[in-house]
């Protein structure tokens, strides 16, 4: 969606409704851009609790700043202003929202607040969510943390937005020459974080699962609903890096040894056998939503969320959420 869009509609109504401090009209005005502005954050962020707190934070500093507008910029490039600064003052407050290492070969790092992004509150706009797939897995969303946080606001707003270096320059209050080669160090990052991935962020790809993909989901399920290690484990391939979270020093590499955990944990076992799943999606990725029942419940009660990074037709990263008492994926909490 470009500035053009509604350039000129919004910005007059808005100028409208600051003059008659018309709240409820300004509340519609800039409620257009909830969901992108929401989007935003938690690429900024990793974690959907705090882009939704940070993005309600956006609207009241708007409010609060409201007689600054002066319709030169489009209003969603000034909405977009102030929620990326809301993200720098937050993580400038905050000391755990860096990757830390994983303490094993290969795993790199984890980050114990990574959270899902729920699919049914990604932009609604076709030409947003045309990108969102590849610029929303959680892969890139944890490379992204591995740049600082006002390098990680350039690297976002030129090569996901697609901004000019004017315009991110003047969101960020930095020079031209200043976001060009904060931009170039992140691009260098990036291209570390995700080899082998294309770096071409702004042009179109897709948001669709293939059905390769929803059959290794089915197949996921059918395991656990059958206590079916041998078939779960032919899912999984050898390389498979999982990681449990929040709970950090779980990272495991290697297919073998993440099911052995499993195993020591007591799946399949009394208490962990009786299983119920549904598919779902969050960050553009298929997911498996797992509902577990003890001897003494009647009911089967969400458990965790497993996310999937499907690889010719092989789960390559298993990345799973404590999904307890987690209303935001709007998942029913019973089954």
């Amino acid at each position: 969606m470009t500035d053009a869009r509604r350039l000129g509609t919004d910005e007059a109504a808005f100028i409208a409704a600051v003059r008659s401090d018309d709240t409820a009209r300004f509340t519609l005005i800039t409620e257009r851009h909830r969901r992108e502005l929401q989007v935003h954050c938690y690429r900024m962020l990793a974690n959907y609790d705090d882009a939704q707190d940070v993005t309600q934070e956006t609207f009241l500093r708007a409010w609060n700043k409201r007689e600054s507008f002066e319709g030169r910029a489009a209003l969603r490039t000034w909405l977009y202003r102030i929620a990326t600064n809301a993200c720098l003052d937050f993580l400038e407050k905050r000391n755990d929202r860096t990757p830390v290492p994983a303490g094993l070969p290969g795993a790199d790092s984890e980050l114990p607040y990574l959270q899902p992004y729920p699919d049914r509150m990604l932009p609604e706009d076709p030409q947003e969510s045309v990108v969102a797939r590849e610029t929303i897995e959680l892969a890139f969303i944890v490379a992204v943390q591995h740049l600082p946080p006002r390098q990680r606001a350039v690297f976002i707003l030129r090569d996901v937005l697609g901004w000019p270096a004017s315009k991110a320059a003047d969101d960020l209050e930095l020079t031209v020459a200043s976001v060009t080669s904060a931009l170039q160090r992140a691009r260098v990052t990036m291209r570390e974080q995700l080899p082998g991935r294309r770096l071409d962020w702004r042009s179109p790809a897709t948001h669709e699962l293939s059905e390769g993909e929803r059959g290794v989901v089915k197949s996921y399920i059918d395991a656990h609903e059958r206590n079916d290690l041998d078939g779960l484990m032919s899912l999984l391939r050898d390389d498979l890096r999982f990681a449990m979270l929040p709970d950090p020093g779980t990272v495991v590499v290697g297919a073998k040894d993440a099911v052995d955990g499993w195993i020591s944990g007591g799946l399949f076992q009394a208490g962990y056998d009786d299983w119920r799943c549904i598919t779902t999606t969050v960050n553009r990725m298929p997911a498996a939503a797992l509902y577990r029942r003890t001897s003494d419940d009647p009911e089967y009660r969400l458990l965790n969320i497993a996310v999937l990074h499907i690889v010719d037709g092989k789960i390559a990263e298993l990345t799973g959420f404590d999904a307890t008492d987690k209303p935001w994926l709007g998942l029913p909490p019973t089954l």
